[in-house]
């Protein structure tokens, strides 16, 4: 729990319709929360197979012979499932937010309550920084950066202001990117602009989108029949793709009718939306903006 505090534990859990035997995966295994509940729930033939590219997360591994934990990005879930002898699951688990445990370390760089440098890399070994987004793309690319997903009205100033400051002196810390910035973040506001910029590069770092809708194609594919997704998303962007997928296997525009207008679809939801009670966002914060979705394969 301290690592990172599971956000609607039993409802996402519950959501998956556990049965003893089956096969699980949980694509965003962080402090293991999640897939420990899943383990409650399994019988002695029963297999939980977790994912998570942050080899801090290894730590948090689980001493279980039902259980594997795969040093990996959820975007290649079906190469490793097949490497392992799994070609279908009866469930998949996804926490799609940042773990506390990212949030909290201060050089890992995900937090603005931080002096740290540019990183946001929830995998380590990833070349790609907060560092090198911020100080080596193009005012275009900052631009369409934090308009796409940061929302930031402000977002073709914003660009304009860090290519102009960076031409002086690279733009190293979390300090320096907010001075940069300063005329941006009023005060009533400004944790709420800050948070955006942070997400808009966070997303950028990781691909989260790109990596998202990888990982969405691949899930019609590997449930059975009558098998379970179980979503968790933070912000609208990564929700609105999960519901419209959700709703009609795409992404953007709608899908093929016949003469009768009629479309077929992998996924029908189950269920309405959840979200936390007032009682689990005054024990963990975070878990405020969560949104669960769940679909079961038709």
């Amino acid at each position: 729990m301290e690592y990172h505090n599971p956000v609607l534990l039993q409802e996402t859990v519950d959501g998956l319709n556990i049965k003893e035997d089956g096969v699980y995966v949980d694509v965003t295994f962080g402090g293991g929360g999640h897939s420990k509940e899943i383990l409650n729930r399994l019988g002695e033939k029963g297999k939980l197979i977790a994912f998570d590219q942050d080899k801090d997360a290894l730590l948090n591994t689980i001493n279980d012979e039902r259980f594997i934990l795969i040093n990996e990005n959820f975007r290649y879930v079906k190469r490793f499932l097949k490497f392992y002898g799994f070609k279908k699951v009866n469930g998949i688990l996804a926490d799609f937010g940042v773990s506390s445990h990212q949030f909290d370390v201060a050089e890992r760089g995900f937090s603005t309550r931080f002096e740290a440098d540019l990183d946001m890399r929830m995998n380590q070994d990833d070349t790609l920084s907060a560092f090198h987004v911020v100080n080596d793309y193009t005012e275009e690319q900052l631009r369409c950066m934090l308009k796409d997903y940061g929302e930031l009205r402000q977002a073709p100033a914003m660009a304009r202001v860090i290519t102009a400051a960076r031409l002086n002196n690279h733009i190293k810390t979390s300090v320096q990117l907010k001075e940069v910035l300063q005329r941006f973040l009023p005060p009533r506001k400004e944790n709420k602009i800050l948070a955006q910029i942070y997400q808009a590069i966070r997303i950028e770092v990781n691909q989260e989108i790109a990596v998202l809708k990888e990982f969405l194609l691949q899930c019609p594919e590997l449930l059975i029949k009558g098998g379970r997704l179980s979503f968790i998303s933070y912000h609208s962007l990564e929700d609105r793709l999960v519901k419209r997928f959700i709703r009609n296997g795409l992404f953007e525009g709608e899908p093929e009718r016949d003469v009768f207008g009629n479309f077929e679809v992998p996924l029908k939801k189950v269920g309405g939306l959840i979200i936390p009670n007032a009682e689990e966002i005054a024990i963990n914060n975070r878990a405020r903006s969560a949104k669960l979705r769940v679909a079961e394969k038709i």
